[in-house]
């Protein structure tokens, strides 16, 4: 059905849905997501019987029925939808993608759900971390660098494959200096590794990360306390690269021991080293430019999952 209003050509679609639990899914809690799609596509949106349809204009109902396509093979293959999956979708829509399935999913549960990539540019990065022994992913915040990787680390580690994940992050200093934080140096070395115990924390619970860390099974410190060592039947994640001086990024590479998998990550347009000291991420993409067993993703703006403000702020720093 179409009609034509001023010089819009306004039409109307249905979609019938498979059971009253998949329109509760898609519809949110008091229709909250029915509500964001009809704010996003200005189009009016009327659910009944197991039937939604929608009225506006052919693009955007065009590209609306994509989205809510889209949305039900989530609901169908998870049984649910994760708050930020409304602006994923539609921004791979919006870039000419479809919904991307990952080859299979990440053995880490949240509220009983496996943790997924949800963009393009993470299900190559999921999949480059599974074929490979040292994966660098470069990216801009938000993109799921820190967060699939340590899914995939605890998946390693609970399926028996690898015995122990260590968690590293230079103590780059962007603003207080650690001598005048107080405490001693493990608490002044605490908040860079927050982000760390917070990724953690969401994917098991609080309680578990204590103990496995008081086992030894997990490893959180600062980078400067690998030096020496030498860790086998290892995951091994090396967060906020940008921050290792080339020296530094050396030292780590050649902790690597027998049956180890390493996944280094970093923002090189976030770099607080000393003003003309080179990035050791920035230095290794040519160093290792066609060694076996390496690779490098690359996400961009497009993979970032976070709150849909956060792409609008990167697209407005990079502007």
């Amino acid at each position: 059905m179409s009609d034509v209003q001023g010089n819009s050509t306004i039409i109307e679609n249905k979609i019938q849905l498979e059971s009253d639990n998949e329109a509760s899914v898609l519809f949110g809690n008091h229709d909250k997501n029915l509500k964001i799609l009809r704010d996003i596509f200005g189009v009016k949106i009327v659910a009944r019987n197991g039937v939604l349809k929608y009225e506006g204009e052919i693009d955007q109902v065009k590209k609306l029925t994509d989205v809510v396509n889209s949305l039900l093979k989530i609901i169908r293959t998870y049984g649910k939808l994760d708050e930020d999956d409304i602006d994923v979708v539609i921004a791979n829509i919006n870039r000419g993608r479809d919904h991307i399935q990952p080859e299979r999913p990440i053995e880490v549960f949240i509220k009983g759900q496996p943790v997924r990539p949800k963009t393009e540019g993470q299900v190559r990065y999921v999949n480059a971390i599974r074929n490979n022994d040292l994966v660098f992913c470069i990216g801009p915040a938000g993109t799921g660098k820190t967060y699939l990787a340590v899914a995939l680390a605890l998946s390693t580690m609970k399926s028996g494959v690898l015995k122990k994940i260590v968690l590293a992050r230079p103590a780059v200093e962007a603003g207080e200096k650690l001598g005048f934080l107080p405490g001693d140096i493990r608490a002044k070395v605490n908040p860079y590794l927050r982000p760390l115990y917070d990724a953690l924390a969401d994917m098991i619970d609080i309680g578990q990360v204590k103990k496995y860390v008081e086992n030894d099974l997990i490893e959180i410190l600062p980078l400067a306390f690998m030096r020496g060592r030498t860790l086998n039947d290892s995951f091994i994640i090396l967060d906020e690269a940008q921050n290792c001086s080339v020296k530094q990024m050396k030292t780590f590479l050649t902790r690597l021991g027998i049956r180890t998998k390493v996944v280094v990550t970093g923002d090189i347009t976030q770099v607080d080293l000393p003003s003309g000291e080179i990035s050791g991420l920035i230095d290794v993409q040519e160093r290792l430019k066609g060694v076996s067993r390496v690779d490098y993703v690359y996400l961009t703006r497009s993979d970032i999952v976070r709150h849909r403000l956060v792409q609008d702020i990167v697209d407005a720093y990079e502007t």
